[in-house]
């Protein structure tokens, strides 16, 4: 349901690669809520992925850019703001593991392919906001987003060294949450979302196994990519002004439960 609650707000949305992805769930919903906004991706997923149809949709311009190079980002940031004026928010929806993706157990990684993996699923969310406050190119109360798994914070052994990634990522919107709230009243938080079907999540070794697992543990369920678009949006708009520097579970309450009585009952049989 509109509210327009995003009316006049501009933005920049990274990862939405096909309707799977949290990030075109977003897209949909900002549009709906009166945002206009750029997409963007890495230029072999803008080839991969069906983005152009999401773009039509939402009468959006695409721009193709790899988060972890910052001359890519420098010109994304000036074509956005050439377009738009300053921003008022950012969502860093980009995760992806070489190691993951060849089946190298977390104890044998290389080394080459881990770094590789911070870089692009962490590092590059410092790499967006250093630009963007070199720049000057947000609103102040702007809101910058990215998404999580709380694999940051529990072991989920075959999540490999995504795990690592999203510790960092969360730990980076801490830090860098602080300087951008003090010098430019920034707001900089991560979603801990739970586990999603998307094109990255479901090539982790084991996650329709996890996710029922979590789905049983969870008072309410897993939270679907729709729910968490909305979630978003919450963040996105004026009514969250001073939540800043925070990992938000977005996860039918499966952070905070021990065993539910679902899964009890299955190993009492």
């Amino acid at each position: 349901m509109a509210n327009n609650l995003l009316a006049g707000k501009k933005g920049i949305i990274f990862g939405a690669l096909n309707e799977d992805s949290i990030a075109w769930k977003v897209a949909e919903k900002a549009h709906e809520q009166g945002a206009e906004f750029i997409l963007t991706n890495a230029p072999v997923a803008m080839r991969m992925g069906s983005m152009g149809d999401l773009a039509e949709k939402t009468n959006s311009e695409m721009v193709s850019a790899d988060a972890t190079s910052i001359e890519d980002i420098e010109n994304l940031i000036k074509v956005a703001t050439d377009k738009f004026g300053k921003l008022d928010f950012i969502l860093h929806s980009i995760g992806m593991s070489v190691n993951v993706r060849k089946g190298i157990h977390y104890t044998h990684s290389n080394h080459d392919y881990y770094m590789k993996a911070m870089d692009v699923s962490a590092i590059s969310f410092h790499k967006v906001m250093k630009v963007a406050m070199e720049k000057d190119a947000m609103n102040e109360w702007g809101s910058i987003l990215a998404l999580s798994y709380i694999a940051a914070q529990r072991v989920f052994p075959d999540y490999n060294d995504m795990a690592d990634a999203k510790s960092l990522l969360e730990s980076i919107a801490r830090n860098f949450g602080y300087h951008f709230g003090a010098q430019k009243k920034v707001r900089v938080n991560t979603i801990s979302q739970s586990p999603t079907p998307t094109t990255a999540g479901s090539g982790v070794k084991g996650f329709d196994s996890f996710s029922r697992y979590a789905d049983d543990n969870s008072p309410l369920g897993n939270a679907t990519s729709e729910s968490c678009a909305d979630y978003c949006i919450t963040l996105f708009s004026d009514f969250t002004r001073y939540v800043t520097m925070q990992n938000l579970f977005h996860d039918g309450g499966f952070s905070y439960t021990g065993l539910s009585h679902e899964v009890m009952d299955k190993y009492a049989k």
